[in-house]
């Protein structure tokens, strides 16, 4: 099993874990800083399952059907999970205001407590997890699956902190308004997920820091005097590069082709961590006008 379906079966885990810890109590307390968080926890188990089987169905191969596979799952599961987010950020704004205008007296404070440090011990470790696995992979759908429980981390601390203010203070409006504050900052993380992932499913061109790299590999090859239409696309863990590259008229087709493959296996170098689909179109000239492309690069 691949790295990145094992760090989806550990979150969906530990979601159903916390689903059930904080659902109990947070009915029991009348918290809806607690309830918020056994909800968010609900839609974390419900998006890490999609995301498990978005990732079976991408490492899918290419088909009659889908002649390029289903890489483009991840980006579509990063931008519902963007989405999932967003709404429940709204329920809990919802229910948060009810309660600010319609106050409701909490108990099992210290159940309430306990239940929040258990939850924030076992999503930091979580939070850890997925991000060790993100930086190893670069896959795109754990990213977003560790910035999620990132939120979630952040927000059990907040209501940590909220619930054993109200122990003390007897203020029970903290935690509507932290409730506010939670949804708020859920939404504001949301947006980079949904961003990230339309730009994905937009074929938006590689960094421009990426696409200076493949220019400077092109130019290390002397035999290659000019390049032009260069087009870069990514789709989850796969890059799609297409280039025309310039050969003096004279060479022949097999040097040509040698150069070409010299030239592909360095671009993918650049790319370890992902896999890397390369077309390099051999021209004796520049056919950029021919083409109607109007800037030869």
């Amino acid at each position: 099993m691949r790295l990145e379906k094992k760090a989806t079966v550990v979150s969906t885990s530990v979601a159903g874990l916390l689903v059930l810890i904080k659902m109990t109590v947070g009915i029991l307390s009348g918290s809806i800083a607690v309830l918020a968080s056994a909800i968010d926890s609900f839609l974390d188990l419900t998006v890490s399952l999609f995301n498990y089987f978005a990732l079976n169905s991408a490492e899918k191969d290419p088909d009659d059907q889908f002649h390029y596979g289903r890489s483009k799952i991840e980006p579509l599961a990063a931008v519902i999970e963007g989405v999932v987010i967003s709404s429940s950020a709204l329920f809990i704004l919802y229910e948060a205001l009810v309660k600010i205008t319609h106050p409701r007296e909490m108990s099992h404070m210290s159940e309430s407590i306990t239940v929040m440090i258990v939850s924030f011990i076992i999503t930091a470790f979580l939070v850890a997890f997925l991000n060790f696995v993100a930086k190893k992979t670069k896959n795109m759908v754990i990213k977003a699956d560790a910035l999620h429980y990132k939120t979630d981390l952040f927000s059990n601390g907040a209501v940590l902190i909220a619930l054993v203010l109200i122990s003390y203070t007897a203020e029970e409006l903290i935690d509507p308004i932290l409730g506010v504050g939670i949804a708020i900052y859920m939404i504001y993380s949301a947006i980079p997920i949904i961003k990230e992932g339309v730009l994905m499913l937009l074929d938006a061109a590689l960094p421009q820091e990426d696409i200076d790299r493949i220019i400077e590999t092109i130019h290390s090859e002397p035999m290659i005097t000019d390049y032009h239409f260069l087009q870069t696309r990514e789709a989850g863990s796969n890059i799609f590069i297409s280039v025309h590259t310039v050969f003096n008229v004279s060479i022949s087709l097999y040097d040509a082709h040698l150069i070409a493959d010299n030239v592909e296996a360095n671009i993918k170098a650049l790319f370890k961590d992902k896999i890397v689909h390369t077309l390099i179109h051999m021209d004796p000239y520049d056919d950029s006008i021919i083409n109607g492309i109007e800037d030869g690069h």
